[in-house]
């Protein structure tokens, strides 16, 4: 029992300094990425500190895993360095018997990023998608801004409103002209709002209103008056087909049968299933021997994790492509990184197991 509280202790307090450390690498990172996109006119200024919140919130599951990869790893490092490995060889603990606290750690801790992985993120990727296509709408609303001459991206197209009332999000006498195959169209309208579909596309609903098309210098226009016209502005807001499938719950993608649909669900489930199992592959990972350096063994895991989390994303891509047809198909990787562990601690048993024997044979005599 002191062995078990003593290691369970000190993987908790290493846990919180590597995750703290994990998490201000990573909001450093999404506060670049997310300026660059508001200078870039991507993003709403206004959404970058909530889109920030959100993106901690959905990255939370895959940040909790790869600490407690490390806290493990870290901490049976430092016990074999500082040669507290032999003191608890010679008290007849044998490497097996690892095992145990460390999935006693590590069990929590998967309970947490099973819950965030399978619910909390999709909701979290959902409502920040949300939150900044709202605020993105108002923007380019509020862009046409009365006596403003607003020129599109592509630089064929003008608007321009006389007033806009930022409560319903409309706007009143709105006036755009675009250029398209020699042909100028100027389109005028009592009324008018922005309207974003399912997949993204943004268009601007006129209402009330006349459109002039023709060449200029020439006097064959053609004069046409509506009661509902529409206008699709430049870009999309988002990329449906990369992020439709994080956005749906867990209970859509397991009734839905699209193959994205599918590759998403297998990510969620291997979240879980990882982090247990990177927790058991630390324990003979961390196995240190002072004549290959200090550094070779956490070399040989960063290189396991990687291969690891790649392995992941090839087979979460190939179920995407229809390859695998199954959500489970990426259960055997999870086998075969299992039965690496098993095998691994095998070959680390092997010298603790002549060195537990030579220390007892020492005491005994």
């Amino acid at each position: 029992m002191i062995f078990q509280r003593s290691l369970v202790r000190e993987l908790t307090s290493v846990t919180f300094a590597v995750f703290f450390v994990l998490l201000a690498i990573m909001l450093t990172t999404q506060v670049v990425r997310l300026f660059d996109k508001a200078a870039a006119g991507d993003l709403a200024t206004d959404a970058i500190f909530a889109m920030i919140a959100f993106t901690a919130l959905a990255s939370f599951g895959t940040l909790l895993s790869i600490t407690v990869f490390v806290a493990v790893l870290v901490v049976l490092t430092r016990i074999y360095r500082d040669h507290e490995m032999v003191v608890w060889l010679a008290a007849g603990v044998s490497p097996t018997q690892w095992i145990r606290p460390v999935l006693m750690f590590a069990i929590p801790i998967t309970v947490i990023i099973a819950s965030v992985t399978l619910w909390i993120a999709p909701w979290a990727h959902k409502k920040g998608n949300e939150y900044a296509d709202l605020l993105k709408q108002r923007e380019e609303v509020s862009a046409l801004a009365p006596g403003i001459f607003k020129e599109s991206k592509s630089a064929d197209r003008v608007y321009f409103v006389e007033n806009f009332s930022s409560e319903n999000g409309s706007a009143q006498n709105i006036f755009v002209e675009s250029w398209e195959n020699g042909v100028l169209s100027t389109i005028l309208a009592r009324r008018g709002y922005l309207h974003t579909t399912e997949q993204g596309e943004r268009y601007l609903i006129l209402e009330d209103g006349r459109r002039y098309d023709g060449q200029p210098g020439q006097a064959n226009y053609r004069l046409v008056e509506f009661e509902r016209y529409q206008v699709k502005i430049d870009q999309s807001l988002r990329q449906p087909n990369a992020t439709a499938a994080k956005q749906r719950t867990t209970s859509e993608l397991w009734q839905r049968n699209q193959s994205d649909d599918r590759a998403e669900l297998a990510w969620r489930i291997s979240m879980p299933i990882a982090t247990l199992i990177l927790a058991l592959l630390a324990i003979p990972l961390a196995y240190y021997n002072p004549r290959s350096g200090h550094t070779f063994n956490l070399l040989i895991a960063l290189l396991i994790y990687q291969l690891y989390y790649q392995s992941m994303n090839v087979a979460q891509k190939w179920i995407g492509n229809g390859k695998l047809e199954s959500a489970f198909a990426i259960l055997p990787l999870h086998i075969v990184m299992l039965a690496l562990f098993v095998l691994l601690l095998t070959l680390r048993r092997k010298p603790l197991r002549l060195l537990r024997r030579q220390l007892q044979s020492r005491s005994l005599s």
